[in-house]
């Protein structure tokens, strides 16, 4: 299942907790999630400072447990919101048979 993760503040974190050391690590743990195909997608929102991320899981509880093992969610840094998704079905419209 494709699974949106749109990075959200958790209230009361103090940029000064965002260390280079924590960062470093965030940036490795991704990669290993990228490289492992869970991570499909992995962006920053261009008007603020938020991570996007498109996922590959069996489902909601298996994205949460995932993005538990990224550094700055197990510090309680970040949080994400998960939106699962589908297909779009629309493009079955184009091939429908009209004459009926």
């Amino acid at each position: 299942m494709r699974i949106l993760a749109i990075e959200r503040p958790v209230p009361g974190v103090a940029d000064d907790r965002f260390t280079p050391d924590v960062s470093v690590a965030e940036a490795r743990r991704a990669w290993e999630l990228h490289q492992a195909g869970s991570i499909r997608e992995l962006f920053f929102r261009a008007d603020e400072s938020a991570a996007v991320l498109t996922l590959e899981c069996d489902d909601v509880g298996e994205a949460r447990r995932m993005l538990a093992t990224l550094p700055l969610v197990a510090a309680g840094l970040i949080d994400f919101e998960l939106i699962p998704l589908r297909a779009y079905p629309g493009f079955g419209r184009l091939f429908a048979d009209s004459s009926s």
